[in-house]
């Protein structure tokens, strides 16, 4: 039998809101003035590029979209990424082209999905309490308020953004 898990969304709505939808100019200010090389430039510890991280970001919120407006269309409906949490990360980028794949449209598509889910729970703000359910790596089901993904997502951005600025001070020698 599984069991269930539920988050809480954070009481904070509208401090959390404005901060997910600055996180495309957050992420976007992090990459003022970096060229191709940059966005290139692998980590002497290793790990992905500036380029690879931006598109894992704007990847990981085109997914949960799908799962904040399934909550806010139908309470309690199933999430599904089993598909995507099956593989590593690292294969993700490989299958996607996160190496080779210009930046523009991905950050276009960020703004859009922000400036979207922003506009959605403005306009449906009982939506921050609902939920989907998540069905986690380990087959146990999570109850997961849309206000905890909005949180989770813009928490992403801040961890993926100050990756950006250690690679940035590496690759300045600073």
């Amino acid at each position: 039998m599984d069991s269930e898990f539920e988050m809480e969304p954070p009481k904070d709505q509208d401090k959390i809101l404005e901060i997910y939808r600055q996180g495309p100019k957050i992420l976007e200010s992090a990459l003022v003035d970096l060229s191709n090389i940059d966005l290139d430039y692998v980590p002497s510890n290793g790990g992905w590029s500036i380029r690879q991280i931006i598109h894992h970001v704007v990847d990981g919120d085109d997914l949960w979209k799908i799962g904040i407006k399934m909550a806010l269309g139908g309470e309690q409906a199933e999430f599904i990424l089993k598909w995507y949490i099956s593989l590593p990360q690292i294969e993700w980028a490989k299958r996607w082209g996160y190496e080779k794949r210009a930046i523009d449209v991905s950050l276009t598509l960020f703004r859009a999905i922000r400036e979207h889910i922003f506009q959605l729970l403005k306009f449906a703000p009982e939506g921050w309490s609902k939920s989907v359910l998540f069905r986690n790596s380990n087959g146990e089901i999570e109850v997961v308020p849309v206000g905890f993904i909005i949180q989770m997502q813009s928490n992403h951005v801040e961890h993926h953004v100050k990756r950006i600025l250690e690679i940035r001070e590496e690759i300045s020698g600073t």
